[in-house]
């Protein structure tokens, strides 16, 4: 599962009701109810989810405390429905085409400074709802989330500017809503819908570390508990707004010094039990597999290529440079086939992978990249795919139980869960659960260079090349990526801290800190979100590194 993917579209899946059912004129829809009435052109809110059906005038918001746990719900009544609009912008057009390039525009401002401009992409709107819905009725802020487009464009107005506008203290948010189309060039109509909220900001509370504990660490298995020093006062802070929800999602947070556990603290429900869901972290495991099934003479070395395990001609978009992709080049992801899942449109995106029957077949049957050039980076779940069905094919038994008797067992690791492909081959795309702590003795296996209770459990040479900075990650600076790890530096008061560490979906982290005793697990669930990673930044500079890497007690 995509591991760092912070929201730059809108990924809302709508349904068609086909293009020969549509009429080829504008149908008018009116404004029935007295409320809709009274509020045409105006955009409400309101901070709970209430059925239209039952909204009333009494619901609507005119000041707000946005705090961390809030809810907020916006219904913007409108006068016509949008296919209406976008005929006025382009009557020479067909509702068949218009419905292709038109959508509504959502514009923030926060105390009257424009802040962003949100193009809603004409696909996250329903093509019947096109002729006939007067009412956008959507969630900005919903616990649990409601997966609609309203979140994504209220995430993405903070991610663009919104967050930092949105300082604690009064503001005023005002939205304008207007209809737009692209042909090529894009053309805006009037405001259709406009409302404003006078907001409260408490998104910084304060925390009275007096009232906190830290959780007593007990031993766990082979893991002993560190005596080691630590800012507990810090760590306190820390817990504080994991619970106030100025960090969100957050179920756990492991920190193993030296070889034993040093902090380890549960939020949300979690606990040390919790198999945790980490997404592209698998993607990790997978590079592992790929090792020992090297160290054991099932794959002779990373420079294999394809060809030795595929006949690739029986594949669509048959090329010559798709025999020439090697082990390396899936463990690095940076093949030459079509897939990049930072760009929606790509061929090979793992979102056009998960619907198909056979996801190795899908990898296989892509186009080379004509464009891309030779060893460029580009993030290719697929082709991870690709790997694990190798290995499976390799190792005796597969490789779910290959991993499990060479990996899982000498590390004690007995409870957990894979996800699988359609073929039902453990899925290296990502996804694999286990607890909190087993995550953290994977992370030390790599730290010990592959050692576990004096054992060689995985090659010394394997960890070395793994955590090699074989690719440059374009357009992050300082930033790497070794076989299916990434790689990159925390700055802490001056002094830099390297890292190659596992990454999913939703803020999912194990650090192995190259120079430091020091490995990290933190887990969450923030999957799709734009801060699931950046918090977890912000907690490792903030909180977790200068409180575990002290040399005395504070």
């Amino acid at each position: 599962m995509k591991n760092i993917l912070i929201i730059a579209v809108l990924l809302i899946a709508c349904t068609s009701n086909g293009w020969s059912q549509l009429q080829n004129s504008v149908q008018p829809a009116g404004t029935t109810s007295a409320l809709h009435q009274a509020n045409r052109g105006r955009i409400t809110f309101f901070a709970q989810d209430i059925p239209e059906e039952a909204l009333k005038g009494a619901d609507f918001l005119t000041s707000y405390e946005f705090t961390n746990r809030s809810q907020l719900f916006m219904a913007a009544f409108m006068e016509k429905p949008l296919m209406q609009n976008l005929s006025a912008l382009a009557p020479g057009k067909s509702v068949e085409e218009l419905a292709n390039i038109g959508s509504y525009q959502f514009s923030f401002y926060v105390d009257e400074a424009l802040i962003y401009v949100c193009d809603l992409p004409p696909n996250n709107i329903e093509n019947d709802l096109k002729h006939t819905q007067t009412l956008l009725k959507e969630p900005f802020i919903a616990w649990p989330r409601q997966r609609r487009y309203g979140e994504s464009i209220w995430n993405l107005f903070l991610r663009n500017g919104g967050q930092q506008a949105l300082t604690d203290g009064k503001h005023r948010l005002r939205i304008e809503i207007r209809p737009f189309i692209i042909e090529p060039e894009l053309i805006r109509g009037d405001i259709v819908a406009e409302g404003q909220l006078a907001m409260d900001v408490k998104l910084d509370p304060e925390i009275d570390i007096s009232t906190i504990s830290l959780n007593t660490v007990q031993p766990y298995g082979d893991l002993m508990v560190s005596m080691e020093k630590l800012d507990v006062n810090k760590l306190k802070e820390l817990k504080g707004k994991i619970n106030e929800y100025v960090f969100k999602d957050i179920t756990s947070v492991v920190v193993l010094k030296n070889g034993k556990i040093l902090l380890e603290e549960y939020f949300n429900n979690a606990n040390r039990n919790t198999l945790h869901d980490v997404r592209s972290v698998g993607k990790s495991f997978a590079s592992t597999a790929a090792g020992l099934a090297m160290e054991d003479g099932y794959l002779k070395n990373e420079n294999q290529r394809l060809d030795e395990f595929y006949n690739l001609k029986v594949f669509s978009n048959y090329a010559d440079k798709k025999e020439e992709v090697t082990l390396k080049d899936l463990l690095t992801m940076s093949s030459v086939f079509a897939g990049n899942d930072d760009q929606r449109e790509s061929a090979g995106n793992e979102e056009r992978m998960y619907p198909k029957p056979d996801w190795v077949k899908f990898a296989m049957d892509l186009p080379i990249d004509t464009a891309k050039a030779k060893g460029e980076w580009q993030y290719f779940t697929a082709g991870v795919v690709v790997l694990g069905d190798i290995i499976d094919k390799r190792v005796p038994g597969g490789l779910e139980k290959y991993a499990d008797a060479k990996l899982f067992k000498p590390l004690g690791i007995t409870n957990y869960k894979w996800q699988y492909t359609p073929q039902k081959v453990a899925n290296t795309a990502g996804g694999i659960r286990m607890n909190a702590l087993d995550f953290a003795k994977y992370g030390q296996l790599y730290k010990n260079d592959g050692q576990w209770n004096g054992k060689q459990v995985l090659p010394k040479e394997w960890v070395q090349k793994t955590f090699t900075k074989h690719k440059v990650i374009p357009g992050r600076t300082g930033e790497y990526y070794g076989y299916l790890f990434w790689n990159k530096k925390y700055n802490i008061q001056g002094q830099e801290y390297e890292t190659f560490y596992c990454a999913g979906n939703g803020g999912n982290k194990i650090y192995v800190f190259k120079d430091q005793p020091l490995v990290v697990v933190v887990t969450a669930t923030a999957y799709g979100t734009p801060y699931g990673h950046a918090q977890v930044d912000k907690m490792m500079t903030d909180y977790i590194l200068p409180a575990v890497l002290l040399n005395d007690n504070k």
